[in-house]
């Protein structure tokens, strides 16, 4: 029985047989797998009495935190041909370095020396237009000196009318006076009759009295006439006033219509010269284009576009350049039920694909190999996936690797409330969310409910 010899009759023997052999051994593995199984339940109601640390883990990337820093791709800006590289993947590139060298595809520009001929079309335009502002100054000292002829003219009308008024005026006296000298003519006559009718006097003084009336009689036809004569003239100055009024006012009207097509024609032609300008500016500035440049540092990577002749239409993306110096951020994505409890500045730890770590969720104390980052920034609007992304920054207690590229895969865990085991079981199988995370500073903030 205790296997000393090394002839053995166990093979010989019928266990079955002996009933009191086998009650000793399926005792024995009983009282075992009591005691296991008790111990594995006192563990498991240890273990549910445990602290847990509750979470939310969320898969994102690496990303730059502002927009002006994270990859971007050059594009050109005129469609061109391909005609030389001087750069190559991987190139660490300044701003203004030369990506490419590209070649003019469109007839309208294969001139080599278009810049200069649409130098000399606007010199020619300005020529004209210089042209037209002398016209323009010709005109106006025209116009200046027919409105000074004309008040020449006008003070000259004015002096004759003045002066045919002051004749009427004298001629029309002289007549009132032949007239007054007519009528006491007569009247002497009349007494010089009857006077001679009484024989006071002779036939010669009569006579010569009659002769005397005539005279006065002539006379006072001659100042009408005369009268009539200044009358005229003085009308005819008032028609040759308006008769140069008239004259001066169609020569003036005439300058003046010849200075309006001047005119019109001038701004036609600044407005030409205008549009000339600003062709020869795009000419030399698209030339300029010929020329791909770097918008900023960076390292040149995935070039889209490749070969020598090829054609590439405007705004066409060809390269890809990542900037040198950049500051890191995760992009993750949160679910709808998790997102009240993610707020700006709340912290969140990362696991970097590639860098070695030992995660416990529920035990961040026994966590190595993470790194804290903070929430900068969460969207008002759900993306594409039915998540709402969250951006978080690098934290100041822990830098996170310089072998972390854009791009690179990440997990993020954010730490909430510390509850029992039991307590996240229960929570999980019901689907409730996980509690909000008081700090010390907002609990002695918290106001205390009325009763």
């Amino acid at each position: 029985m205790l296997n000393i010899s090394k002839k053995s009759i166990e093979h010989s023997i019928w266990k079955k047989s002996y009933t009191s052999l086998e009650e000793v051994k399926n005792n024995l593995a009983r009282r075992v797998f009591l005691k296991l199984l008790l111990g594995l339940f006192m563990l498991v109601i240890i273990i549910l009495f445990l602290p847990w640390t509750q979470n939310i883990q969320s898969k994102g990337f690496v990303t730059a935190l502002r927009p002006d820093e994270r990859p971007q791709t050059i594009q050109n800006t005129i469609p061109g041909k391909i005609e030389k590289w001087y750069v190559q993947e991987g190139d660490l590139v300044e701003k203004g370095d030369t990506i490419l060298f590209l070649t003019e595809i469109k007839t309208e520009y294969f001139d080599p020396e278009l810049i200069e001929r649409t130098k000399e079309q606007v010199d020619a335009k300005a020529g004209g237009i210089n042209a037209y502002e002398n016209k323009l100054k010709a005109l106006d000292n025209q116009i200046h000196s027919l409105n000074d002829l004309q008040k020449f003219k006008m003070n000259m009308i004015d002096n004759e009318v003045k002066q045919a008024r002051l004749q009427v005026s004298t001629d029309s006296a002289a007549w009132k006076a032949a007239e007054i000298d007519y009528i006491t003519a007569n009247q002497r006559l009349s007494r010089q009759e009857e006077m001679y009718e009484q024989g006071l006097i002779s036939l010669t003084d009569l006579e010569t009295r009659r002769l005397k009336l005539q005279e006065t009689k002539a006379k006072s036809i001659e100042k009408e006439n005369k009268y009539g004569l200044s009358v005229n003239k003085y009308i005819n100055t008032l028609i040759e006033q308006d008769q140069v009024v008239s004259e001066f006012a169609e020569k003036i009207s005439d300058v003046q219509s010849k200075r309006g097509t001047a005119g019109s024609e001038l701004f036609a032609g600044l407005s030409d010269m205008a549009k000339m300008k600003n062709q020869l500016v795009n000419y030399q500035l698209r030339q300029d284009f010929y020329y791909v440049l770097a918008p900023r540092d960076g390292f040149i990577t995935q070039a889209i576009e490749a070969g020598i002749g090829e054609n590439l239409k405007e705004n066409t993306p060809i390269i890809t350049i990542v900037p040198e110096i950049w500051k890191k951020a995760v992009e993750i994505f949160v679910d709808p039920i998790d997102l009240p409890l993610v707020k700006k500045g709340s912290e969140v730890m990362f696991l970097f694909d590639g860098w070695p770590s030992i995660v416990f969720t529920g035990w961040p104390e026994l966590t190595y190999g993470t790194f804290p980052g903070n929430v900068q920034a969460v969207d008002y609007n759900i993306s594409s996936n039915g998540k709402y992304r969250v951006l978080v920054q690098e934290s100041d207690k822990k830098p996170w690797p310089n072998e972390v590229r854009i791009g690179s895969g990440a997990r993020g865990v954010a730490l909430l409330n510390r509850v029992p085991v039991w307590y996240e079981l229960w929570r999980q199988l019901n689907g409730f969310p996980p509690d909000y995370y008081f700090n010390n500073e907002t609990k002695k903030n918290a106001k205390p409910k009325a009763k």
